[in-house]
């Protein structure tokens, strides 16, 4: 979809030239991801601790006999 946005042209340029790509289109949406991902880890880090899970990992670990 495009979009036109006002983006200072530095910006742009220091950003593509750090990640290495050659167009403005391939650094921002691999920027974006990258943003996405990042917040999605802290998000799952904070909920770190908050859900108890009860799990018998024994139990768990135990395979099934095979039938032959």
């Amino acid at each position: 979809m495009p979009t036109t946005l006002d983006i200072p042209e530095d910006l742009i340029d220091e950003a593509r030239r750090l990640l290495g790509f050659k167009s403005k289109t391939e650094t921002i949406v691999f920027s974006l991801k990258e943003l996405i991902r990042r917040k999605r880890t802290e998000e799952l880090k904070s909920m770190m601790g908050l859900i108890k899970l009860k799990i018998d990992l024994p139990r768990s670990r135990r395979r099934a006999p095979r039938l032959s």
